[in-house]
C-alpha cells in the first residue's frame, strides 16, 4: 500500500507536512541543530521549503506522482504496459481506474500483442469495446494459439489458431492433392470465435457446408483443448453419406472414386472417411511447437509434404539431433501412425553415389547402402564391446535411435571430418528403373545423400521395423528418402508457412513434445 500511496501522491504529501511542521517548531525554538530529512526524500525538499518561506519565489516544481500528469500522458504510459498488468493498476485508485477506460490503451494492446490491425473503431459501433475485444476474447483465449495436432487415430492433423481480424479462427491445413507435392498447402476453418454485439465469446463450429453454427471449446489442460459441435446435423448432406463421400473426395484428393483405379487406394480411402467422419469436429488438441535451428543445422528444420504412395501426401516435421536428423509424422495413416518417426538420418556416414553410368543400377545402389549398413553396425557392437559401466550408465541417458542404439562417436577420424566437410554444389541424381516414385519430375540433381532409416509396419501398426535406405538432400526446400526394401521413394518439400506462436520454449520442452506424441500411438 506504501507503492500504491507514493503512486497517488499520498505518501509524499503526508511527509512534506510533517516535515514543514517541525522545521517551523524548531525555528521558533531557536533550534539550531540540522532539520531532519527523510531517508528516501534526502534534503533537497527542506531547502526548497525554506527558500519559499524566506526567499523568492522559485519555479513551479516537477511532480511527485502519477496523479498530477495529464490524462493523456498516463494514456501513454499505461498503454505501453503489458495488458496482463492493466487489472493490478487499475486496483490502485479510482483516478487510474478512470484513465483505464480509455479504450485507446486497450487498442494498442490489441494490436501490440495480438497483431490485430483492423479498425477497432468500427467494432465499437456494435457496442463492444476493445477492453472486452482484450479481456473477453484475446486474453481468455490466448492458450489455444499456435500449432495442434488433434487426436484423429492414426491420421492426425495441423492445426493453426491465429488471431484474423476481430476472429479467432482455427485453421486445418492440408497437404496438396497427390501427388503435387510442391503446390502449396490447402487451409479450410473448424472453428472460430468472436466477439460480435454481444459482451461474451462466442464459439462457432465451421465443419460441414451449412455454415456456423453453434459449438464449444474447452481448456482440458496445460497445452491440451477440446473442440464440441452442438448442432452436428449441420454436417449432414440432403443425398446422405455417399453425397458427403463424394464431396469429402473431391476436397481430400481432387478426384472421384472412379479416377481411381489401384483397389488397395479404394480401400484405403474408403477407410479413412468413415473414420474421420465419425469424429463431427468433436476433437482433442494437443500443442506441438516447431522444431529448434542451431547453425549447424544441415538445412532449416521445419515442416514437410511428403508422398507416401497408395497414403497420398502426409505432413513431416523434420528436426535435427546432433549427428543425427529426424522426421516425425504429425499426419499419418493406419500403417505408420501420426505421432511416429518415419526416417531417421545419421548425418555422420555420408553416401557417395555411383558415378552416372551406374547410378540408374539398383544392385550398385544396393550394395553401397547395405556395405554403409554392415559398417555402422559394426560400430555399434565395437561401442558396446568397450563401455565400461559408467558408461553404461552415461549411454542410458541419451535417447535410442531406431535401432534401440545411438551412433558410435565417429571411432575413425576421416568419418567425423567426412561429415563436416562441405558437399559439393550439386551432383547429377537419378532414381534407379526399380525404384517406384509418385512424383515423376523430382530434381536430377542433389547436394549430398546420407544413410539412413525408415520405419515400416503392418496394417495397424503391426510388427515394425526400420529398414536401411538413403536420404538425399536436393536443396534448403527438397529432400528424398530411398526406402530400398519397399524400392519405393519419397519426396518431400517445406511447408512454406509464417506459424505463429509455435516457437519451442526450449529444445527440452521440444523433445518433451516429441516424445508425447509418439506415446500417444505407441
Amino acid at each position: 500500500m506504501a507503492v500504491c500511496a507514493r503512486l497517488c501522491g499520498v505518501g509524499p504529501a503526508r511527509g512534506c507536512r510533517r516535515r514543514g511542521a517541525r522545521r517551523r517548531g524548531a525555528a521558533a525554538a531557536g533550534d539550531s541543530s540540522e532539520p531532519e530529512t527523510d531517508p528516501e526524500e534526502g534534503g533537497a525538499e527542506g531547502e526548497d521549503e525554506e527558500r519559499i518561506e524566506g526567499g523568492p519565489p522559485r519555479a513551479p516544481r516537477a511532480p511527485l506522482s502519477l496523479l498530477e500528469l495529464p490524462p493523456e500522458l498516463l494514456v501513454q504510459i499505461f498503454g505501453s504496459l503489458p495488458g496482463t498488468d492493466l487489472p493490478s493498476l487499475a486496483l490502485v485508485c479510482s483516478a487510474f481506474r478512470r484513465v483505464l477506460r480509455t479504450d485507446t490503451i486497450w487498442r494498442r494492446r490489441c494490436r501490440e500483442e495480438y497483431g490485430v490491425c483492423e479498425n477497432l473503431r468500427k467494432l465499437e459501433i456494435t457496442g463492444v469495446s476493445c477492453r472486452d475485444v482484450y479481456a473477453k476474447l484475446l486474453h481468455r483465449y490466448r492458450h489455444i494459439l499456435g500449432l495442434w495436432q488433434p487426436d484423429i487415430g492414426p491420421y492426425g492433423g495441423l492445426l493453426n489458431v491465429v488471431v484474423d481480424g476481430w476472429f479467432i479462427i482455427g485453421w486445418m491445413y492440408l497437404p496438396p492433392h497427390d501427388p503435387h507435392v510442391d503446390d502449396p498447402m490447402r487451409f479450410k476453418p473448424l472453428f472460430r470465435v468472436h466477439l460480435m454485439e454481444r459482451k461474451t465469446a462466442t464459439v462457432e463450429c465451421m465443419y460441414g457446408h451449412k455454415g456456423p453454427h453453434d459449438g464449444h471449446i474447452q481448456i482440458v489442460k496445460k497445452d491440451e483443448f477440446s473442440t464440441k459441435c452442438n448442432q452436428t446435423d449441420h454436417h449432414r448432406m440432403s443425398g446422405g453419406r455417399q453425397e458427403e463421400f463424394r464431396t469429402w473426395l473431391q476436397e481430400e484428393w481432387g478426384r472421384t472414386l472412379e479416377d481411381i483405379f489401384h483397389e488397395h487406394m479404394q480401400e484405403l480411402i474408403l477407410m479413412k472417411f468413415i473414420y474421420t467422419s465419425q469424429y463431427d469436429n468433436c476433437l482433442t488438441y494437443r500443442r506441438i511447437y516447431l522444431p529448434p535451428q542451431s547453425s549447424d543445422d544441415l538445412i532449416e528444420p521445419g515442416l514437410f509434404k511428403g508422398t507416401y504412395g497408395s497414403h497420398g501426401l502426409e505432413i513431416v516435421m523434420l528436426s535435427f539431433h546432433g549427428r543425427k536428423a529426424r522426421g516425425t509424422k504429425i499426419t499419418g495413416d493406419p500403417n505408420i501412425p501420426a505421432g511416429q518417426q518415419t526416417v531417421e538420418i545419421d548425418l555422420a556416414h555420408p553416401i557417395q553415389l555411383p558415378d552416372i553410368e551406374n547410378l540408374s543400377n539398383f544392385n550398385e545402389l544396393s550394395r553401397i547402402v547395405l556395405e554403409v549398413q554392415e559398417q555402422v553396425q559394426q560400430e555399434q557392437q565395437r561401442q558396446e564391446g568397450s563401455l565400461s559401466e559408467d558408461e553404461e550408465q552415461d549411454k542410458a541417458a541419451v535417447e535410442p535411435g531406431p535401432s534401440g542404439q545411438e551412433g558410435a562417436a565417429a571411432p575413425a577420424a576421416e568419418e567425423g571430418a567426412a561429415a563436416q566437410d562441405p558437399p559439393p554444389a550439386s551432383c547429377p541424381f537419378v532414381l534407379p528403373g526399380e525404384i517406384a516414385s509418385r512424383k515423376e519430375d523430382y530434381p536430377r540433381t542433389c547436394r549430398a545423400c546420407f544413410y539412413g532409416t525408415g520405419l515400416v509396419a503392418a496394417h495397424g501398426f503391426t510388427s515394425p521395423g526400420w529398414t536401411p535406405g538413403v536420404f538425399v538432400l536436393f536443396d534448403d526446400d527438397r529432400f528424398g528418402f530411398i526406402w530400398l526394401e519397399l524400392q519405393s521413394f519419397s519426396l518431400y518439400s517445406r511447408i512454406k508457412v509464417s506459424f505463429q506462436n509455435a516457437e519451442a520454449p526450449s529444445r527440452e520442452a521440444f523433445d518433451e513434445m516429441l516424445k508425447n506424441i509418439q506415446l500417444l500411438t505407441s
